[in-house]
C-alpha cells in the first residue's frame, strides 16, 4: 500500500497550485492516478488532512451534487467552505471579477466556480493567485467526468477498451465525457438529434487528445450508438438556462428516450449512467431508473470522492 501511495503523490504532485478548467488539463497518467486515489479514500484506505485550508464556492447556477459534494469533500480533508453566491456578495453588484478574484485569492486556498460561460471561469484563473477549478460551465463539466469513469471503473475493473454510448443534447457532459474517455482509451459514441450534437471544436479536441486509443463517434440515431455498449448514459435534454426551449427539446427528441427496448440492444452487462437530476418518462424511464443495471447513486456518490481527490492533489495534501 505504501508504494502504491507513493506512485499515486508522484503523479498528482505536478497538479499543486494548478487550475482545472477543462478535462484536456488532465494527463491520461493523472487522471488515472486521481481515480486510483478516489477509490482509495471512498474505501477508507487513505486519510488525508489539509489542517484548515479554505475553499471558497462561486455558484451562479443552481446545484445539489456540486455543492454538497464540495463542501463535505472540503469537511473530510479537514477543510473549511465558504459559499460566496453572487447575490449575497458584491460580484452582484457590478464588482469587476478581477477584483473578487484577487480579493478571495487573500481568504481562500482554492476556488470552485459553478457558471455559465466557460471564460468567466477562465478569467477567473487569470486573475486569481490560487487554484480554480470547473464545477460546470455551459461548455465542460469535468468533475462529473470524473466521477463517471470512476464509476464505471468500480464496475468493469478498467476502462480503456470500454464503450460508453451517451444519448442526449450534446451539452457540457458530453464534452467532458468525450474529451477525458479519449485521455483513458474509452470509445464513446454520443447519439444526439441533428443540429444538437456536440460543438465540433471539443469533438476535435477529443479525437486529437484520443492518439487513436480511443474512438470518438456521433450519431444521430441511438439505434446505432448503443449496440454492444458496456456503460449507457443519459442527461436532461435541456440544461439550465434552456428551459423556455423545453417543448421545442421534446419534439426534437423523440425516439431518443433511454428505454428498456433501446437498452436491451447495449451490452448484456451494461449499466445505466444519468447525472442527474433527472425527468423519468422524459429522457430515461422510470423502470430503467430503478433498475439492477443503474449505477446513478453510486454515480452520484463518487462526486464527493473524486473531488475530494482533486482538492487534495491542487493543495498539495498528498
Amino acid at each position: 500500500m505504501a508504494d502504491r501511495n507513493q506512485g499515486v503523490a508522484a503523479v498528482l504532485s505536478s497538479l499543486k497550485g494548478k487550475d482545472f478548467l477543462s478535462s484536456g488539463d488532465l494527463s491520461a497518467l493523472q487522471i488515472s492516478a486521481l481515480l486510483e486515489l478516489a477509490m482509495q479514500l471512498k474505501n477508507a484506505e487513505r486519510r488525508i488532512d489539509l489542517g484548515n485550508r479554505v475553499l471558497g464556492l462561486i455558484f451562479t447556477k443552481a446545484s445539489t451534487r456540486t455543492r454538497v459534494s464540495f463542501q463535505v469533500a472540503m469537511a473530510r480533508l479537514g477543510g473549511q467552505t465558504v459559499d460566496l453566491n453572487p447575490q449575497v456578495t458584491q460580484l452582484g453588484r457590478g464588482e469587476p471579477l478581477k477584483d473578487t478574484a484577487r480579493v478571495l485569492s487573500r481568504f481562500c486556498d482554492v476556488l470552485a466556480v459553478r457558471t455559465f460561460e466557460q471564460k468567466e471561469l477562465i478569467d477567473y484563473a487569470h486573475w486569481a493567485s490560487i487554484p480554480v477549478l470547473n464545477a460546470l460551465t455551459d461548455i465542460e463539466h469535468p468533475c462529473q467526468a470524473l466521477a463517471d469513469f470512476l464509476t464505471v471503473k468500480e464496475t468493469f475493473g478498467e476502462v480503456e477498451g470500454k464503450t460508453l454510448c451517451y444519448i442526449g443534447d450534446g451539452n457540457n457532459v458530453a464534452h467532458s465525457l468525450m474529451i477525458c474517455g479519449s485521455l483513458l482509451g474509452v470509445n464513446i459514441r454520443v447519439a444526439s438529434p441533428k443540429g444538437f450534437e456536440p460543438l465540433s471544436e471539443m469533438m476535435n479536441k477529443a479525437l486529437e487528445l484520443s492518439q487513436a486509443k480511443a474512438k470518438i463517434e456521433i450519431f444521430n440515431n441511438p439505434l446505432e450508438a448503443i449496440r454492444g455498449a458496456e456503460a449507457v448514459y443519459t442527461d436532461v435534454w435541456a440544461s439550465m438556462g434552456q428551459e423556455e426551449e423545453q417543448s421545442v427539446r421534446a419534439k426534437a427528441f423523440e425516439g431518443f428516450c433511454l428505454d428498456e427496448e433501446l437498452f436491451s440492444k447495449a451490452d448484456s452487462n451494461a449499466i445505466v449512467l444519468h447525472c442527474l437530476p433527472a425527468h423519468r418518462g422524459e429522457e430515461i424511464s422510470s423502470g430503467l431508473f430503478e433498475s439492477v443495471s443503474s449505477r446513478i447513486f453510486d454515480q452520484a456518490e463518487n462526486r464527493l470522492h473524486v473531488q475530494q481527490a482533486l482538492l487534495a492533489a491542487v493543495l498539495g495534501g498528498l
